[in-house]
């Protein structure tokens, strides 16, 4: 229950709703009941030759249940109520009064469903407005996690909580607050009135409930169990999907639309067997419990009918009421008895989207950060060392060297070596094991992280571009900007002229991903974005290895133009794009192994980096 109580704090920001929602609720389940008492005074006007008001005061069913059950408060209110509804009712004729309980009949079904309306409103305005706080609050969280936590989990199982996982919570809002309020209501509203007309009848009909609740308990138990499987098991469907999408053009290109289909088909099997298991146990509940009121319902009617025709103790007409009473209080029971499924539902899988929630973020502000304005002197790497979680192996070993204010440092070296690695500790993707980054003689780990990456533009081999215009695109992230600072951006980095060209030119949708425009293309619209932030730091990763040689030509210029009087950290296989480096360091399996200029070090012959300078340029 604790995930559940957590589920609920989630509605506190609602409780103005929430409270109008059971005001509305209290006055359904009391007109439903009125409406239901109702049927003995229009019974009783029906087949009575003249209406009776002192009898149906002093009724012997009303002195049986107050005999030794009720205190005495209780039955001068009853009495009292009982005198001015008769006197009202059976003030006239028999038509008179027939008249008079039909319109109160209308009324009390008219303002029960009215209510019934604004507390169905006022509730899924709270549930509608958690769902979507419990959204925000996982979105949200998942930007404050590091990058590890992004290697670890699949996007889909991510996508998946926070969409099919929200949905299942939804109902068990509505059961605790509509039902757990509602139906105990109306279950005492027309207890109340089996009690009021014979406590005899009404102690054998509550003969079923605790075997019922035995059995909900049970059903519950493994309600909950094979809810947290079924979600995983949507959170693998979500990820199949959305890795299929994104390499939709590989699966093609492999001829393995077969393979993937059957792996899809598998999952979806085997979640349907799931979910028939999960139905067969969520719908045993209700057919049991109704079937055992039933039971109780058939030997209340014997019973009864021995009151009426043998022992003369209660009217037929008031047999018949208990029995309306009884049987309306069946529906409640049977919502009741699948609170608790609903409940252990909601709970598993609040405990996914919980599980996100709980997720500490490994990288965060200090609890007094240092500002950092600007970046004015140099950046030092101080006996940094690296190893990622889920691994003791040190990517990165002992690094230990400096970059002055304007300088382009270069990262040469096989695949593995750690230069991706390297340039992700800068901005704080992950943190040093050991050792120290300093920009300005302060700790990264001491400054805001805000501050920290505002200094600092990315342009990565994988371009990262979003479903909104070129212009939205260029100015990510910034929020006073002028479209002529965008197109001097665009420019500067080669990509005006193909923008022109597009069908909107700058207020083009260029797709998910940016799949509406070449690799080239996509490249050069990211390099605008670094361009039109104007960071101190630039850091290009493999910025130009997968595109073709014009692409390369124009993407390379647009670089050259963005390293002029800019800190620079340029990841490249092609020796081509980084002859002008101020200095290069090479990496091999975490370790600087070779450092200098590049006139300097292809004169060793022995050395890495002039066995890639000769594979590269042997012609």
């Amino acid at each position: 229950m604790k995930t559940y109580f957590r589920i609920l704090s989630y509605v506190r920001p609602y409780w103005k709703h929430l409270a109008l929602s059971v005001v509305c609720t209290i006055f359904f389940a009391v007109l439903n009941g009125a409406s239901v008492y109702l049927t003995i005074p229009l019974l009783d006007t029906l087949f009575q030759e003249t209406p009776k008001t002192e009898k149906a005061i002093e009724s012997p069913s009303t002195m049986e249940s107050a005999k030794g059950v009720l205190p005495d408060w209780v039955k001068e209110i009853e009495h009292s109520i009982t005198e001015t509804f008769n006197n009202y009712v059976f003030s006239g004729d028999k038509l008179n009064a027939l008249m008079k309980i039909c319109i109160l009949v209308l009324i009390a079904f008219l303002a029960k469903n009215m209510f019934g309306y604004m507390q169905a409103y006022f509730l899924a305005y709270v549930e509608q407005g958690t769902m979507k706080d419990l959204r925000d609050a996982a979105y949200r969280h998942l930007h404050e996690l590091p990058m590890s936590y992004f290697k670890k989990e699949r996007v889909g199982n991510l996508i998946s909580r926070i969409t099919n996982d929200v949905n299942v919570i939804q109902s068990s809002i509505s059961a605790a607050f509509l039902n757990m309020i509602r139906e105990p209501l109306s279950i005492i509203v027309f207890l109340g009135i089996a009690v009021s007309i014979s406590w005899r009848l009404t102690l054998l009909a509550l003969v079923i409930l605790p075997f019922s609740m035995l059995i909900i308990a049970w059903i519950g138990l493994k309600l909950r169990k094979q809810s947290a499987v079924i979600q995983a098991k949507m959170a693998d469907i979500t990820s199949i999907l959305q890795e299929t999408i994104s390499g939709v053009k590989i699966v093609k290109a492999f001829g393995m639309e077969s393979y993937e289909n059957k792996k899809f088909s598998d999952e979806t099997r085997s979640f349907f067997k799931m979910m028939l298991r999960i139905v067969r146990i969520r719908n045993a509940s209700s057919p049991i419990t109704e079937f055992l009121s039933v039971v109780v319902g058939v030997v209340i009617i014997y019973y009864g009918g021995v009151l009426v025709l043998e022992e003369n103790t209660i009217k037929a007409s008031q047999f018949l009421g208990f029995l309306f009473a009884i049987f309306q209080m069946m529906p409640p029971i049977k919502e009741l008895s699948s609170v608790n499924n609903r409940i252990q539902e909601s709970s598993a899988a609040g405990d996914r989207i919980f599980e996100i929630l709980d997720t500490k973020p490994a990288i965060s502000n200090i609890k007094n950060p240092k500002s950092l304005t600007g970046f004015n002197s140099e950046i030092v790497f101080n006996n940094v060392s690296f190893h990622y979680e889920d691994s003791e192996e040190l990517v990165l070993k002992k690094l230990n060297f400096s970059v002055k204010q304007g300088e382009i440092l270069a990262l040469v070296g096989p695949s593995g070596g750690g230069k991706s690695t390297l340039v992700d500790l800068l901005p704080r993707f992950y943190d040093p094991t050991e050792g120290k980054i300093l920009i300005d003689g302060i700790d990264t780990k001491e400054t805001k992280l805000e501050d920290l990456r505002a200094l600092m533009g990315i342009v990565t081999q994988e371009t990262i571009l979003f479903n909104v215009s070129v212009t939205n695109n260029i100015a990510y992230g910034l929020k006073n900007y002028s479209f002529e600072k965008v197109v001097d951006a665009a420019k500067a980095a080669n990509a005006h002229n193909f923008i022109m060209e597009l069908p909107k030119e700058y207020d083009t949708i260029i797709g998910e991903r940016g799949l509406k425009v070449s690799g080239g293309q996509r490249q050069r619209l990211s390099i605008a974005r670094a361009i039109l932030k104007n960071p101190k730091i630039m850091i290009f990763d493999e910025a130009t290895s997968a595109l073709d040689n014009e692409s390369e030509l124009l993407v390379q210029e647009a670089i050259e133009r963005m390293m002029v009087n800019r800190t620079t950290f340029v990841i490249a296989h092609r020796l081509s794009t980084i002859r002008n480096a101020t200095r290069i360091l090479v990496l091999e399996k975490g370790k600087i192994i070779q450092e200098g200029k590049h006139e300097e070090l292809i004169k060793d012959e022995k050395g890495l980096y002039y066995k890639f300078y000769e594979m590269q340029f042997r012609d």
